[in-house]
């Protein structure tokens, strides 16, 4: 049996390697060429397949994809063949999680204005002048500054896909006593504490009733473009948007016009229709919108859980047993 990998892998991970693959021969390929070469006979395959690639194989079994994400390594030729293919899905979902709630806190605290203060000097509570003279109707008394510092524990968490990542985004809402709700086309089982998990139809009621709407769906033909200007209209005005999942499913545009249009409250986006952003995007100078370059599945444990995953797939490739993370292609997750 044979293991072909490329884009090759280095030596320390390729010594790792060897030995979780026990009998399989491994082939390190260090181009396209001798890849489609050592194809030809392997059973399993580890790195970026392309249609050139699967078209040489005769005896596939097994592709291991590098990423979690799949809307750019799927083609139709893949899908249609019956070799099993898992992903890298669950290595960022604490990460992402705590990404999410950072920015939430942020929003809540009303951190993002404040940071921009400190850079320029100012002192200045959020409330403007109304919080300022409300201060003479005496202590206990709630005031504007009291009524723009929000606690997570008194909103609605929302969440568009409840896989691992939605979970972990779940659990930490509900850590901080949100109400916690959830669409998903799929699960039917969620995190303790989640007092709803609806169909993807029940979207609408989701958007109604949540204080923050966090995306955590792939990229599929069915959530491409989901987030229309229609979407944003059915929020609440003090609802904010959190896409952690894929830029393809917000409209960029309609945002920047649900914004302006203070439709919603503002967005938290690490994920974009196009990256990088442009320079010049609109978004770049809304003060209620927190822009972070694709990075909230960083982590400096991302490299050891990516090859753990390859080296549990493999002891089960040669074991037999089930493979994690099996990935259903007709449906890119």
């Amino acid at each position: 049996m044979k293991l072909v990998i490329h884009p090759p892998v280095e030596t320390e991970r390729l010594k790792k390697i060897v030995v979780a693959a026990g009998p399989l021969e491994v082939v390190n390929a260090q181009s396209e060429d001798a890849a489609r070469e050592a194809i030809a006979d392997a059973d399993a395959f580890f790195g970026k397949l392309t249609p050139r690639l699967l078209a040489a194989s005769s005896r596939l079994r097994w592709v291991q994809s590098p990423t979690a994400s799949l809307e750019h390594y799927l083609f139709p030729e893949l899908i249609a063949h019956p070799v099993v293919l898992t992903n890298m899905r669950g290595l960022y979902s604490d990460v992402i999680a705590e990404h999410v709630l950072g920015i939430m806190l942020c929003f809540t605290r009303n951190l993002h204005y404040y940071v921009r203060n400190q850079i320029s000097g100012r002192w200045d509570p959020v409330g403007g002048e109304a919080a300022r003279t409300s201060f003479a109707a005496g202590p206990g008394v709630t005031n504007a500054i009291d009524r723009a510092h929000r606690s997570l524990g008194d909103l609605t968490l929302g969440i568009v896909g409840l896989g691992q990542i939605g979970a972990e985004i779940a659990r930490r809402g509900v850590s901080f006593g949100m109400r916690v709700l959830a669409v998903d086309p799929v699960q039917q089982t969620a995190p303790e504490g989640v007092v709803a998990l609806w169909p993807v139809e029940s979207l609408p009621t989701l958007l109604s009733e949540s204080d923050f709407v966090v995306i955590a769906a792939p990229h599929t033909p069915q959530t491409a473009q989901l987030f229309r200007r229609k979407q944003f209209q059915a929020m609440k005005p003090g609802a904010y948007l959190i896409n952690i999942g894929r830029g393809a499913i917000v409209n960029l545009d309609d945002l920047v016009a649900a914004l302006e249009a203070q439709e919603i409250a503002g967005a938290g986006l690490d994920v974009f229709e196009t990256e990088p952003l442009p320079a010049g995007h609109p978004l770049w100078k809304f003060p209620n919108v927190i822009l972070t370059p694709h990075v909230a599945g960083q982590s400096p444990r991302v490299a050891e859980r990516h090859l753990d995953v390859v080296l549990e797939n493999l002891r089960r490739f040669v074991d037999g047993k089930p493979l994690v993370n099996v990935v259903d292609k007709r449906r890119w997750f």
